[in-house]
């Protein structure tokens, strides 16, 4: 930008719009995510529903639900739980864990990928606990009797046995039976079609004399209010899809005082999502169902559930065997992953799972860039300093129109002088003169905004992808950045680890953060300090309130804008010399500090 400038002229209103632009990145995704996020979900509110009917003249009464769960009388912890009930074990590459023979319920999965902490003694994730366990979470699966209907059916006090197999692998399914001793026998026969997709094959032999009518039910609970990150650049909370229409419940608002998101749909799917893991109900996708996101209490304990029910009861005519299969999907939300399972299972949008926002057709094109990057590369952070130098090559182009306006604009002054000289009291005839010399020289006063302007949705994309998909987790760099996705975990206020003290989230004023700010300080000093007074303390502190602003956010972040910076900085300084335009770094550093400065002759 050029100095001696009134704040009023074109390009020192060009000035400023670059600092509101720049600090814009930060906040301005807020907007268009709370706002949007806050209507839908008060529109839901409004569309709650209770009413359920079914196909084929069957109608189901206001009682037919899904059934709940009480939590155990009395507080048990998870081991406690799971010693308690007879199971059969789970046992693949991506998951351990057991199925629960009381209720045929998964409650107990872990996640062996992945660790609590970037530490290999760190504990592996847990993600389903059994009912009455502190954070109890677990997926069930069942039939309910159609309204009038005595027939006795496995609840989840139900104790299945064991029929076929000993562990369910990746290769080798488990069948459960349980016989009502009314004529009715059922099983279920559990796979792996994915790794973490499990799919349930249930069948009802009828060996009684009458048909039997059942309707389908499945339902994932959770117990206690989960914990979030609480951040508006992704989505936590019940989730789902039903005619393509995305569904988002957040806890805060099925927790208010009838609180239940209730729809109609053919197909679909239902799910937790946290931020790296889901549990997902994915039903027959050519069934009508009716799914509902919901709070009750049990006891003094919060619970939420989302469930699916089948709007048309299923027959089984005596001496058959009636078969219905659906999946559940437990485990890490691996971007390809989703995709692969929605195309094979033929599940509308499963990709949704992971929340790309409303700038998907900026975020996933980032995510595909820095996944390519890191397959040459071999290191996520390695990965985001060549996405940079891309990104970089392919806006050289606009930079180099821009800098080398900014050149031609410097090499102006003496002339922009002259003609305040010649009418120091006439700003309007200032501004005319001006604006046609711009015109004469080919120059822009709005050139130096634009390659600020064009970084905003890159740097948004990047932020979303660092922070939203699980490829980053506990993703290392080299020297103390172990999680690409965490912020810089140094501080200067404790001297880098000297002092054994633990700074508040707003000191933790990392390396990494330190080294952002010199390299954007540097690159503003590549420019000689405004005269005027606003404009010259913008200048000097915006890489300060930049450095606290970002040392809260992802090392990653961080590492691609100090990396953008430097490259920025050798960029403009090949620019302005190839221009001829005078490149008085240590200058325009001293002149930017007051006791310095003052001290020119």
């Amino acid at each position: 930008m050029t100095p001696n400038q009134n704040p009023m002229k074109p390009d020192s209103k060009n000035f400023i719009l670059a600092i509101v632009l720049s600090m814009a990145i930060i906040f301005v995704w807020q907007y268009f995510f709370v706002t949007p996020k806050l209507e839908q979900q008060a529109q839901q509110t409004t569309a709650q529903t209770t009413q359920q009917t079914t196909a084929g003249g069957q109608t189901a009464q206001p009682q037919v639900q899904v059934p709940g769960d009480p939590a155990a009388a009395d507080a048990v912890t998870r081991d406690q739980a799971v010693a308690a009930s007879a199971r059969v074990k789970i046992d693949t590459p991506q998951l351990e864990g057991s199925i629960n023979l009381t209720g045929a319920q998964f409650d107990d999965l872990k996640l062996k990928e992945y660790r609590e902490e970037p530490k290999a003694t760190s504990p592996v994730i847990t993600l389903l606990s059994p009912s009455g366990t502190p954070n109890a979470y677990f997926a069930e699966q069942g039939f309910v009797a159609t309204s009038g209907s005595t027939t006795k059916l496995p609840d989840s006090k139900t104790v299945w046995t064991l029929s076929s197999g000993t562990a369910l692998t990746p290769t080798t399914p488990v069948t459960l039976t349980w016989d009502n001793g009314e004529g009715l026998v059922f099983s279920r026969e559990i796979s792996l079609s994915d790794n973490y997709v499990f799919s349930i094959k249930h069948g009802v032999e009828n060996k009684s004399g009458a048909a039997v009518s059942l309707i389908p039910y499945a339902r994932v609970q959770r117990q206690d209010t989960p914990v979030i990150a609480g951040y508006y650049v992704f989505f936590e909370g019940m989730l789902g899809v039903q005619d393509g229409a995305l569904t988002e419940a957040h806890y805060s608002d099925v927790a208010e005082e009838g609180g239940k998101v209730v729809k109609d749909s053919m197909g679909g799917w239902l799910a937790f999502t946290d931020k790296y893991w889901a549990t997902a109900l994915i039903p027959d996708q050519t069934r009508a169902l009716t799914s509902t996101y919901q709070h009750f209490k049990i006891g003094e304990r919060d619970a939420y559930q989302v469930d699916w029910m089948a709007k048309e009861a299923v027959t089984a005519a005596p001496g058959s065997v009636t078969t219905l299969t659906d999946h559940i999907y437990a485990g890490a939300k691996i971007v390809n992953s989703m995709y692969a399972i929605g195309e094979k299972h033929g599940i509308d949008k499963f990709e949704l799972m992971i929340d790309w926002g409303w700038f998907g057709f900026l975020t996933k094109p980032m995510y595909q860039l820095l996944h390519w990057a890191k397959g040459i590369m071999g290191n996520f952070g390695l990965a985001i300093l060549l996405v940079t130098v891309l990104v970089k090559l392919a806006l050289f182009p606009l930079a180099n129109k821009s800098y080398a306006s900014m050149s031609k604009m410097k090499k102006l002054q003496p002339e922009m002088e002259r003609i305040k000289a010649e009418h120091p009291e006439d700003r309007m005839k200032q501004q005319q003169e001006i604006m046609e010399m711009y015109k004469k020289e080919k120059v822009s006063p709005l050139s130096g905004c634009l390659p600020i302007v064009i970084q905003i949705p890159i740097f948004f994309a990047l932020y979303k992808v660092i922070l939203t998909t699980i490829d980053l987790r506990h993703a290392p760099f080299y020297g103390w950045i172990h999680d690409l996705s965490a912020p810089d975990p140094t501080s200067l206020f404790n001297l880098f680890g000297l002092i054994p003290w633990t700074p508040p989230a707003m000191l933790m004023l990392g390396v990494w953060p330190i080294l952002m700010g010199i390299t954007m300080w540097v690159q503003m000093r590549l420019n000689p300090a405004p005269t005027d007074p606003v404009q010259a303390s913008m200048f000097n502190w915006m890489p300060l309130i930049f450095t606290f602003m970002l040392g809260s956010m992802p090392a990653g972040l961080v590492i691609y804008w100090t990396w953008s910076n430097l490259l920025s900085i050798l960029q403009q300084g090949y620019i302005m010399k190839r221009h001829g335009t005078e490149i008085d770094l240590l200058g325009n550093i001293r002149n930017s500090i007051p006791f310095l400065k003052k001290k020119q002759v």
